[in-house]
C-alpha cells in the first residue's frame, strides 16, 4: 500500500489527522517545492501551493519540477502531485490583507519578499511555519528552529524581528532558519540546505498536525 509505512510510524488515528490536514504553501521554489514533497509522500492529501513564477534554468540546481523550463511552477507541480490545488497569484501586501488564511489548518511561509514575510506573520501567526534565508549556504548542520524572537546569525531574521518591533507586534511564530555566515555575495545556493530547510518545514507541520512535539 502507498502510505503503509506512513501508517506503521504515526498510527491510525495520527496518520487520519495527517491526511485531513489542511495547509497552505506559499511559494515553491527551493524551499517550498521539498516542503510540498515531503508533505505529500507523507499522506497529506489537501495541499494548496500558490506561487506565480515561471521556471528558468537557474532554478535547476535546487528546484523540484524545475526541467520544465518556461512553465508555471504551480502547473508542473500539480502534474507531479496529482491532488495538489494552486493558486496562481503574486504575493502583494494587497494580497496578504484580503486572501482568506483560516480555512486552512498550517500556513508554510517559503516566500522571497521580506514585507509579505511580515505581513504574513501578523496575520496568521497562530498557524504559520516561516522558512528564512537558505542561499549563500552549504552546511545543514546549522539549520535551526525556533521561535521568531530567538534566532540569531541570520540577517532576514534580524530584519523581520526589528520590523515586527517597529510595528509593536510580539506574538511567537515558529521559523526555520540558518545562522551560518554567508558563503558569497550573490545568489549562490545548494539544495542540501535549500532542500533540508523544506524537509525540516514540512516536518514541524507533521508535528503540529499530530501534536507529537
Amino acid at each position: 500500500m502507498r502510505f503503509e509505512r506512513c501508517r506503521m510510524l504515526f498510527g491510525d488515528e495520527d496518520f487520519a489527522k495527517l491526511q485531513k490536514a489542511k495547509i497552505l504553501i506559499l511559494g515553491i521554489g527551493g524551499v517550498g517545492s521539498y516542503a510540498l514533497d515531503c508533505l505529500y509522500r507523507s499522506g497529506v492529501s489537501d495541499i494548496t501551493i500558490l506561487d506565480y513564477d515561471v521556471y528558468d534554468e537557474t532554478n535547476q540546481n535546487r528546484q523540484i519540477g524545475s526541467e520544465a523550463v518556461g512553465m508555471l511552477k504551480v502547473d508542473r507541480l500539480q502534474e507531479l502531485y496529482p491532488s495538489v490545488k494552486t493558486i496562481t497569484q503574486k504575493m502583494t501586501m494587497a494580497w496578504v490583507e484580503h486572501f482568506d488564511f483560516e480555512p486552512y489548518d498550517i500556513i508554510i511561509d517559503a516566500a522571497d519578499t521580506t514585507k509579505v514575510k511580515i505581513e504574513v506573520a501578523k496575520k496568521c501567526y497562530k498557524k504559520l511555519i516561516m522558512a528564512l534565508g537558505s542561499a549563500k549556504r552549504f552546511d545543514t548542520n546549522k539549520i535551526e528552529v525556533a521561535s521568531i524572537w530567538k534566532t540569531h546569525g541570520d540577517a532576514l531574521a534580524r530584519k523581520i524581528r526589528n520590523e515586527l518591533k517597529k510595528d509593536k507586534f510580539d506574538r511567537n511564530f515558529t521559523v526555520v532558519f540558518s545562522p551560518e555566515e554567508d558563503k558569497c555575495k550573490e545568489k549562490g545556493s545548494c539544495v542540501a540546505v535549500t532542500g533540508a530547510v523544506g524537509l525540516t518545514v514540512c516536518s514541524e507541520a507533521i508535528k503540529r498536525v499530530v501534536r507529537k512535539i
